[in-house]
């Protein structure tokens, strides 16, 4: 996939992609968060746009939590849309997306040629909305209310939002590779590496596709 530009949140991230690739794309850490995310995109974007290269495409890529029996640890998730799950209003009948609120959308979905490319290169992965989060899901009462909220959700991260968000109009995808379930917090129970691991297959398949 030609013109496209990978960002991740953090450069061990960014190193896992980079280790999947033989050259051509730009992989770089934007930061962690929607936030700082959506600056770090827009910044890259625009230094493109006026050196007379601009990106065809925006790929955000990064290792995040997974939905007990929708995806497995190691496994990659392809996303179909992001949404910023916390992005909304608290009230007595429970949250109200901005999306209700009338204030704008808490989605985006991904370019559906580039969600094919990456199903085609990676056939084992799971397909499905992940959520943005900026507080990552930690408890089992909140697990519960984010899988029922989302039936389709796959996955969580803290950047695809923001990247989509950044992309303004151009083609936008997002993969996350499972280091943990989403659940009650239990660093002992993560699996970086094999996350990381799983980026790099991620990679090659961005450069393959």
């Amino acid at each position: 996939m030609t013109g496209l530009l990978l960002v991740t949140a953090v450069e061990v991230e960014a190193e896992a992609v980079r280790a999947g690739l033989d050259g051509g794309l730009t992989v770089a850490a934007v930061g962690v968060g929607p936030a700082a995310a959506a600056a770090g995109t827009a910044r890259l974007l625009a230094r493109a746009e006026a050196a007379g290269h601009p990106y065809q495409g925006v790929v955000c890529l990064g290792i995040g939590g997974g939905f007990a029996g929708r995806v497995e640890i190691g496994e990659i998730a392809i996303a179909t849309r992001a949404i910023a799950a916390d992005l909304g209003a608290e009230s007595p009948d429970g949250f109200l997306p901005i999306d209700d609120l009338g204030f704008g959308s808490a989605r985006f979905d991904a370019d559906p040629d580039v969600v094919a490319r990456l199903r085609a290169a990676l056939p084992d992965a799971a397909v499905g909305t992940v959520l943005t989060v900026s507080t990552v899901t930690g408890t089992a009462a909140s697990t519960e209310m984010l899988a029922t909220r989302f039936p389709d959700a796959v996955a969580e991260g803290m950047e695809g939002y923001g990247v989509a968000c950044a992309a303004a109009g151009l083609p936008f995808a997002e993969v996350r590779t499972i280091s943990n379930v989403i659940g009650p917090r239990d660093r002992s129970s993560w699996r970086i590496p094999a996350a990381l691991a799983a980026l790099t297959r991620a990679g090659k398949s961005l450069g393959l596709a």
